[in-house]
């Protein structure tokens, strides 16, 4: 088994990875900016590196700060957790190169799947479905509106090399295409440094269903059931829950499948994610991550199982400790995502913990790295928490939730709490009749108001 990992990352991924290291008996570090000198993750690690100063940029994203700490304490393997360069194939390659363990899957694969037109034309050769699209890259305004004509409006523009909602718009006509265009190249140039975009049919109600999968590098891979993710706002994920309310068995056993044959095929090391908008009963593919997700916990309440402790596992050359036939569903979970946010807003709003109490019970998990007198910095990502409840059935977990949020105390700063309370007054959440819509219109309409 690996000697030492170090943790390329922060917050509650930086501890989630420590207590997984913990207990399998595997020292660990931590790396930090000088703003996180008082973190969490860094009280709790067997040693502690500075790697830079605040803005991410200098720290957490420079590749020569973290080989450099791995050569200094003796770790000879990294955990990335997500974000920052969990999906960074050149970061993949040059760890690989410097004999260092990367725990996830291999720079090729990152690369093939981190490329949104690349990643859709080897799903279409795994006989994973896809959304209708461009073959390529669209190079002009006119052969965009020739695109959109063939498949009928509305159409989506995306980024290529994408994510969080940034380079994406809707033309719901030929009349809105030339801006909706422009714009998303312009976003994509700005954001990605890559100003290339591809065309989708754009689905009108779908859910946004994504099929966790794990494979060992070795040709074995297996999948482990569905997230629905469909409340949203700006493409941002904010509650999340396994099984997907809308999806029967029989669809689960189908599309899973389809996802762990593919993994299989492509040698796939290490967690993943297949993600798809789902709508009247047929999945259309639209990413996969090459990575832990913000969500996995949700997946682990209702298998029973480790994930990051597999992650570890796989990268040290084990083959998968569990099969397809020993993944069994059991109950329901759900997360929130609890974020340092002054609503109605939404505005950002770093500060001091004053007063910081996490709920408990039974079926209660929360993901956190606050205390008492912690000082949220402003470089970093709002997410300050996860708040993760498991019952046995949907409305147990759904009460559960009702419970623990009732608990919960952050006193000092705002934070989204306040959204979940109103959710949770909502029929169509008790019912789990929503879309990826529903979140934003919900909203617009003055939910919480």
């Amino acid at each position: 088994m690996t000697d030492k990992i170090l943790i390329a990352n922060r917050g509650e991924i930086a501890l989630r990875v420590i207590r997984a290291c913990r207990e399998m008996g595997i020292p660990s570090v931590a790396v930090h900016s000088t703003a996180d000198a008082d973190a969490m993750h860094v009280r709790m690690a067997d040693e502690t590196i500075c790697i830079g100063p605040a803005p991410s940029s200098d720290s957490y994203l420079s590749i020569p700060a973290i080989i450099s700490a791995c050569e200094v304490t003796g770790a000879t393997a990294i955990h990335p957790g997500y974000g920052f360069l969990s999906e960074n194939a050149r970061f993949v390659q040059i760890v690989e190169d410097h004999d260092i363990t990367f725990i996830g899957p291999s720079a090729e694969h990152i690369r093939t799947m981190g490329d949104k037109i690349t990643a859709k034309e080897t799903a279409k050769t795994l006989g994973i479905p896809v959304v209708p699209g461009s073959e390529g890259g669209v190079g002009s305004v006119d052969e965009a509106k020739k695109i959109g004509a063939s498949f009928g409006y509305p159409v989506i523009v995306k980024a290529t090399a994408g994510g969080g909602g940034r380079g994406m718009k809707v033309a719901r006509d030929e009349g809105e295409m030339e801006r909706a265009y422009l714009t998303a190249r312009s976003e994509s140039k700005a954001a990605f440094g890559n100003d290339e975009v591809y065309i989708e049919k754009y689905l009108q109600r779908p859910r946004h269903i994504e099929i966790q999968v794990f494979g060992d590098g070795q040709g074995n891979g297996v999948h482990l059931g569905e997230r629905d993710c469909s409340l949203q706002r700006r493409h941002q994920k904010v509650f999340e829950e396994a099984p997907g309310p809308s999806i029967s068995p029989e669809e689960r056993a189908h599309i899973g499948g389809i996802c762990a044959k593919a993994i299989s095929e492509m040698g796939y090391r290490g967690a993943g994610t297949i993600e798809f908008l789902y709508e009247d009963g047929e999945f259309y593919f639209i990413e996969m991550n090459t990575r832990l997700q913000v969500e996995h916990p949700v997946t682990e309440a209702i298998f029973g199982v480790d994930l990051v402790r597999e992650q570890i596992r796989v990268a040290a050359g084990h083959p998968l400790s569990f099969a397809q036939d020993d993944l069994k569903i059991n109950g329901h979970a759900i997360e929130v995502r609890i974020n340092a946010e002054k609503l109605p807003e939404f505005r950002p709003s770093p500060g001091t913990i004053s007063h910081f109490h996490a709920p408990g019970g039974l079926g209660v998990r929360m993901d956190s790295a606050l205390y008492d007198g912690y000082r949220i910095p402003p470089y970093y990502d709002s997410l300050i928490a996860k708040l993760i409840v498991h019952g046995a059935d949907r409305p147990a977990a759904l009460a559960r939730l009702n419970r623990a949020l009732g608990e919960l105390i952050v006193d000092g700063i705002d934070t989204t709490v306040p959204l979940f309370h109103a959710l949770l007054r909502e029929k169509d959440i008790h019912t789990g009749e929503y879309n990826i819509h529903w979140l934003e219109k919900w909203l617009e309409a003055g939910g919480l108001e």
